[in-house]
């Protein structure tokens, strides 16, 4: 699959039972319970407690650890991650394909003689630019594990995580990768009723100085369904480097192969004009039992993201401010991810996930995708660093040139300023229940702590003085 281009009609028609969603999964077709949710403590069938199957692989996330890279190894070292990424896709096909926990362990010897290959890659590169990394090599060997579910149940019953082969994983029916279309997930425990969670966000107190204006960018819903399974931020010039499917608004001309150049002269869907950055992020399925056009495609059906993509309802774009200070003009081409898209694997260190529902975002889910009532919208919320240390528009793992505010006081860490903070709102009108799931590398199992988003900013010089003087001086701009 080159590019895809479809226009999308709208597919969020609730034709779904809101008591039962019919899901394809290990083989058959299994009725689960739509208000499943994590704290119902639904009974694992005694065959499947006795035969469970490891749910994942479970590497070392190489990329976090590469603080410092020499400018002249970026490339080849951008590009030996990428690799890393399509070994564990690769893997875990064999993996998701085997019949037995022999043949599951047997994708482990092979997939680290490959990473310890392309570590040594790594290293090599960066030695000939600058100083060569040690302990690279320690990195190579992965796991396979369970559900952090399964693993939970596991030691309260004193058993010891890993134990076990067969279907089942604790979940209930189907087993970890049961419900979901690709038979990889997501779970009726990655779901929970909105209404039994309590108000749980919290803001900073503003301050004497705070900047509290906006400026927000209209730039469409992605009617025009422009997708891709690359992603030019951590993976550029590699076709396929995000291994699932993203949605963009603003800048068109975005894919692996674009340059500064190429953005600044791309088209933009937003309706200023000076504003033709990138804005993006994992497209979200309905997973109905009716296949997409990429359903024998990169990104989609060949990495296990299957079922009806689905075009937001709504998208906002919001700069904000600090509570603490003014802030300052974002950089040209700054790239910022907020969120890690192997969160499941990596844990919750840059996870950043926001589930919510429309008339209930004051309670913000994490780990869990929403159940909202009838008339009740699905929310994701992608809350940006507002931080930026004033030298780089990017870093070697494309985090460590931005920070996150102090979550209590909203002030920047030392040596960073205030910038505009985006906030992307993202909502979608679809069937309540557990019939939905973000794109994700396959082995990341659509959990909804993965979602991640991804901006480059090319506004126009102007146009971005503009958005940090309406911030500074309490306007509302658009």
């Amino acid at each position: 699959m080159g590019r895809t281009s479809r226009k999308r009609s709208k597919l969020a028609r609730r034709l779904v039972a809101t008591s039962a969603a019919l899901v394809m999964g290990g083989g058959g077709l299994i009725a689960v319970n739509v208000y499943a949710n994590a704290e119902d403590g639904a009974q694992q069938p005694p065959e499947a407690a006795a035969a469970r199957q490891l749910s994942t692989i479970s590497c070392p996330d190489v990329a976090n650890r590469l603080r410092e890279v020499p400018p002249g190894a970026r490339g080849e070292v951008d590009g030996r991650l990428a690799e890393l990424d399509s070994q564990i896709t690769r893997a875990y096909d064999r993996f998701s394909k085997a019949e037995d926990a022999g043949a599951q362990e047997s994708v482990l010897p092979p997939l680290e003689e490959q990473r310890r290959g392309t570590l040594g890659e790594i290293a090599d590169a960066m030695g000939r630019a600058g100083a060569r990394p040690e302990g690279l090599g320690g990195m190579a060997p992965c796991t396979l594990r369970a559900s952090d579910q399964e693993q939970s149940q596991e030691q309260s019953q004193g058993q010891d995580p890993g134990q076990g082969q067969g279907q089942g994983d604790g979940e209930g029916e189907g087993g970890e990768g049961g419900q979901g279309q690709s038979g990889n997930g997501p779970v009726a425990g990655d779901f929970v009723d909105i209404t039994s969670v309590r108000p749980n966000v919290e803001r900073p107190r503003d301050r004497r100085g705070a900047s509290r204006g906006t400026f927000t960018t209209d730039c469409g819903r992605n009617e025009n369904g422009k997708f891709n399974p690359d992603n030019v931020i951590v993976a550029p010039g590699v076709s396929n480097g995000a291994h699932h499917m993203h949605d963009y608004v603003g800048n068109q001309a975005t894919d692996a192969f674009s340059g500064d150049d190429d953005l600044a002269n791309g088209r933009t869907s937003c309706r200023n004009q000076g504003d033709k950055s990138t804005y993006y992020w994992p497209v979200l399925r309905l997973q109905n039992g009716t296949d997409e056009a990429d359903a024998q495609a990169d990104g989609g059906g060949k990495d296990q993201n299957v079922g009806e993509i689905q075009t937001p309802d709504a998208v906002t774009l919001k700069f904000t401010g600090s509570p603490v200070s003014k802030v300052v003009a974002m950089p040209r081409f700054l790239r910022v991810i907020t969120g890690d898209a192997k969160a499941f694997t990596n844990g919750d260190a840059n996870a950043n996930a926001s589930w919510s529902c429309t008339g209930f975002e004051d309670r913000q889910l994490k780990d869990k995708y929403p159940i909202c009532p009838e008339g009740s919208k699905v929310v994701r919320t992608f809350n940006f660093q507002s931080c930026w240390d004033g030298r780089n528009t990017d870093s070697a793992n494309h985090r460590t040139h931005v920070a996150f505010a102090d979550p209590r006081t909203g002030a920047c860490p030392r040596g960073f300023r205030a910038i505009p903070k985006l906030v992307q709102r993202v909502v979608y009108d679809v069937p309540p229940g557990p019939g939905f799931a973000v794109d994700s590398f396959p082995e990341q199992l659509h959990k909804p702590v993965t979602d991640h988003g991804d901006f480059i900013n090319v506004f126009d010089e102007r146009l971005m003085r503009r958005v940090a003087s309406c911030v500074n001086s309490g306007q509302r701009c658009t």
